[in-house]
């Protein structure tokens, strides 16, 4: 299927590893331009070189999301570079696993900032032009915690699902202007972070590692984690032309794992 995106240009928040990752690599693929955006200089100018093909190109952007002062400069050099951002790929780094109870509100505070407030300031910062040229897509990467809460991740919870109420409420703001808006939800994905989760898990549990892993196989009907490029892919297709009719919608790819309608 042409996804009809070449040359469109994107910008991919937390590029730098996991699914943003494989969402840069999926939107490269389908001969869009992409801007990386992360703190890892590094990873971002190996995973640019990878983006790159005839046709086009990658700019690797050293960039913190909790500072929204530098939002502004950096659009500005997308602009300059690769031309005006028509997909916005919205994703984060994850907090700290953490309970629900007795958290410091400098921590609450802190997270919101990086996971929530910035990600509205950049997507405000380009939705103008999209409104504009009357064609955009806003894709907002979450976490199944959205749907169904996971225990120990209360500040994923809950600050990742504020962002599924703003990009509902943005949805119908937009779309009669060719903007789309809609959150992509992993379920197991094979990552770093899902490596990371598990062994704190296993931590808490004082399992080992190994255990926790079949234990949450055992809870995927696929049977297995998910490929990141499983995830980019889908990603890909709703940033694309035929996928203009969905809108406001949370997108699960999970295997089947999440229980709820």
């Amino acid at each position: 299927m042409d996804l009809g995106i070449a040359g469109k240009t994107a910008l991919v928040l937390g590029a730098s590893s996991g699914l943003g990752r494989a969402i840069a690599l999926a939107l490269a693929g389908e001969g869009v331009n992409v801007a990386l955006a992360a703190r890892r200089v590094d990873r971002m100018q190996t995973l640019a070189a990878e983006c790159e093909a005839p046709g086009v190109r990658a700019l690797p952007l050293a960039w913190d999301l909790s500072d929204r002062s530098v939002i502004d400069a950096n659009v500005l050099a997308i602009e300059q570079a690769l031309g005006p951002v028509d997909i916005l790929i919205n994703n984060t780094g994850g907090p700290p696993p953490t309970p629900a109870a007795g958290q410091d509100a400098d921590l609450w505070v802190a997270q919101f900032q990086a996971m929530v407030a910035s990600v509205i300031a950049v997507t405000d910062r380009v939705l103008p032009g999209m409104r504009e040229r009357r064609w955009g897509r806003i894709l907002t990467s979450t976490s199944s915690g959205v749907v169904a809460p996971i225990p120990g991740l209360a500040l994923s919870n809950a600050l990742r699902l504020s962002l599924v109420g703003w990009s509902k409420t943005l949805a119908r703001e937009v779309a009669g202007e060719g903007v789309t808006c809609n959150v992509i939800v992993p379920g197991r994905i094979a990552t770093d972070r899902t490596r990371f989760l598990d062994e704190k898990r296993a931590e808490r549990e004082g399992r080992e590692v190994a255990a926790v892993e079949a234990s949450s196989l055992a809870a995927i009907p696929a049977g297995r984690f998910g490929d990141p490029a499983e995830y980019g892919a889908v990603a890909a297709f709703l940033c694309s032309v035929p996928a203009a009719y969905v809108t406001g919608s949370i997108v699960r790819v999970d295997g089947g794992q999440i229980p709820s309608l």
